[in-house]
């Protein structure tokens, strides 16, 4: 299977008419609350936003209209307040040595700019530049053979082996399977540079395997330990962006100006952080997923759930509580159910489709 990531995948719920703001920097609790409360304060209507945080680094993309007029800010001060406001949010409680990068990206109907891709590949390139890679270790069973909780579904750590193998470097990744767990293990890959020659990817029950061989763009392999390291801990921080610890919060409502600041301000007046979210507006409504946790955990989180369904009522339509890349599902509506049972069936297929032999590269 080779590698190619370079065609543009424009997302379905971001407008074709938009501007795009790009912001990196230390993560703190209550980050996305001023950064929408300061947006809605300037009149800026968020259309979309996708915001990651791993190892205490956030990366954020946030799809902004003009509030008052409506359409992308072309104006080039308008641009610059914005930036400039937003700059002044991600500076504010910075320590010595840190850093922060807000990046201005205006999409037009006649299509993206050079560079600009998929949402959730630029996470993965911000947060690889970020180094959120450093000091993320796998499970100490590197190949996941040995680990005898991972096949029985209780090993919630990732398993990442690679050795060499007929002119190739192979790369065996074993862990609990989830969705997009294969997009986001091949943007690793991308991101280093690395040329996929063959793979194989399957599931057994609920773990997943994967296995690549793969060489640089100049056609060497993986010689020294160093090398190997390296791709061992941005494969596995890959794979970990997605996992959360808490509660996942689906929310639905009908669309207006500072929904999200509204969201995001009641999180955190109830002392829970938000650690990924991702919203959209399909038509009139808005919809998205707040993945959330406490200080404390256990029952005084699910408490502080609780008072914010029951403060933002009519708008989160389900609490699921999560654990690693596993979801408990609290509560619900019948249509949000019937969409989880629909991924869940296309995550099987595209697994069986996926999964193939591969003894005769090993010879």
């Amino acid at each position: 299977m080779q590698s190619n990531l370079k065609r543009e995948v424009q997302q379905r719920h971001v407008s074709t008419e938009h501007t795009a703001f790009e912001i990196t920097g230390i993560d703190r609790p209550g980050l996305l609350s001023e950064i929408s409360a300061v947006l809605s304060d300037i009149g800026c209507h968020v259309t979309a936003a996708v915001a990651w945080t791993h190892h205490e680094r956030a990366a954020m993309v946030i799809y902004l209209e003009d509030g008052f007029n409506g359409g992308p800010i072309i104006d080039p001060i308008r641009k610059a307040q914005v930036k400039d406001h937003l700059d002044i949010v991600m500076e504010a409680h910075q320590r010595v040595g840190d850093e922060s990068r807000v990046v201005v990206s205006v999409v037009e109907a006649k299509g993206a700019p050079v560079g600009w891709a998929h949402t959730e590949r630029r996470l993965h390139e911000l947060m690889y530049a970020e180094r959120d890679y450093e000091n993320c270790f796998g499970c100490d069973c590197c190949s996941g053979d040995r680990c005898d909780a991972l096949w029985r579904g209780r090993c919630e750590r990732i398993h990442v082996a690679i050795e060499a193998c007929n002119g190739y470097s192979m790369v065996s990744v074993k862990c609990r399977d989830r969705p997009k767990l294969l997009f986001d293990t091949v943007c690793a890959l991308k991101e280093l540079q690395f040329v996929v020659f063959h793979a194989v990817a399957g599931a057994r029950g609920s773990t997943a395997e994967q296995e690549y061989f793969i060489r640089k763009k100049n056609g060497c392999t993986l010689e020294t330990e160093g090398q190997r390291e390296r791709l061992r801990h941005c494969l596995v921080a890959a794979i970990s962006r997605r996992a959360s610890r808490g509660f996942k919060l689906d929310v639905r409502t009908k669309n207006k100006m500072g929904l999200l600041s509204d969201v995001t301000r009641t999180v955190r007046e109830n002392g829970l952080s938000i650690t990924r979210a991702e919203m959209s507006t399909q038509g009139e409504n808005a919809v998205g997923s707040f993945y959330v946790a406490g200080v404390s955990g256990g029952e005084k989180d699910a408490n502080a759930v609780e008072a914010v369904v029951r403060e933002l009522r009519g708008v989160v339509v389900s609490a699921v509580k999560t654990v690693g890349m596993v979801s408990t599902r609290l509560g619900s509506s019948s249509d949000v159910e019937e969409e989880n049972r629909a991924k869940s069936s296309i995550g099987r297929l595209l697994w069986s489709k996926l999964e193939r032999l591969s003894t005769s590269i090993r010879r």
